[in-house]
């Protein structure tokens, strides 16, 4: 009887492990999400949710008239809705990212439970680019994420990080296994901000279409990065911020949702753009370009045409 049971038990988790490999091959051809019971799914010592895997086919789908010429390095436009990639230039080679790391540093904040008393540390103050903490500041996290994604603050970013509970070490281990749980073989972090000069630090427009997307799942991510101005009170803790989001396409391209800009003299100019448009949820990278945003207005436009919606009047 007790061989029975032991038979009985193996044959189940075999079942299971069939049946969760069957659907993870499911979402590689179709584009489906369905997670595996989160005993197989999670990454062994790390902090990530269960494995989510989407892989979007990438495909050239434009002729060669009307394609807009580009200085990007690499781009890619893609409708999430009719699955359809629009246009795409190099969407497999590794660049750098600059700020767009910043993406994947909100993901794995708001996939931890802290939410409150993020104490900033004078380690956290770097570089140019700041939502202007001070020392001895305690935020929230979703005061930290204005700052981190409207004004891409470099010590918003370290902040999060550095009181992520395994530390900052801990907080990219944890971004490199999010990219890891997604299926993405060529993205890697070693900051959280973006910043040049302390490791190998890369990712591809394929790779960043995936995170993006995950990433606009967060109803807090998505109604963050669709603000144009954000006013934080001044507390007890801290001192009173504004904070305007100038650089990306919200008043000037209807439909646009955000998302993300970034800019180190390494990686060129980047961009980050999720578009919903007449039933249409379109989002477009751009790596390595030497004018990001009258690129991205240019293909935003082409890719709507190919679609066969007139794109919107804009600036």
């Amino acid at each position: 009887m007790r061989k029975a049971w032991i038979f009985l038990i193996v044959a189940v988790v075999v079942a299971i492990f069939a049946y969760g490999l069957s659907l993870k091959i499911l979402d590689r051809e179709y584009g489906v999400t369905s997670p595996l019971p989160s005993f197989l799914s999670i990454i062994e010592n790390s902090e990530v949710s269960t494995l989510d895997i989407w892989t979007p086919v990438i495909g050239a789908l434009f002729t060669s008239s009307g394609v807009p010429e580009i200085s990007a390095k690499s781009a890619l436009i893609y409708d999430t809705t009719t699955k359809k990639t629009l246009y795409s230039k190099n969407a497999l080679e590794r660049l750098p990212m600059a700020s767009l790391t910043k993406i994947m540093t909100a993901v794995v904040a708001l996939e931890n439970s802290k939410k409150d008393n993020y104490i900033v540390k004078e380690r956290d103050l770097v570089g140019e680019d700041s939502m202007g903490l001070s020392r001895g500041e305690v935020m929230s996290l979703n005061e930290l994420l204005y700052g981190l994604m409207l004004y891409s603050g470099n010590d918003a970013a370290e902040t999060i990080a550095s009181n992520y509970t395994k530390g900052r070490e801990g907080f990219i281990k944890a971004m490199n296994d999010k990219a890891n749980s997604l299926g993405l073989k060529d993205t890697h972090f070693t900051n959280p901000t973006g910043l040049e000069g302390d490791g190998n630090q890369y990712t591809t427009v394929h790779d960043l279409l995936v995170i993006t997307d995950y990433a606009m799942r967060f109803e807090q991510f998505a109604k963050v990065v669709e603000t144009f101005q954000h006013h934080i009170p001044y507390t007890l803790d801290h001192k009173e911020f504004f904070l305007e989001n100038t650089t990306n396409l919200l008043t000037s391209y209807p439909g646009i949702k955000g998302v993300k800009i970034g800019y180190t003299p390494e990686a060129g100019e980047c961009l980050v753009t999720y578009l919903d448009y007449k039933g249409h949820k379109i989002i477009g990278i751009i790596l390595g370009s030497d004018n990001r945003r009258q690129e991205m207005k240019d293909l935003l436009d082409f890719a709507l045409e190919s679609e066969g919606v007139p794109p919107p009047p804009h600036g």
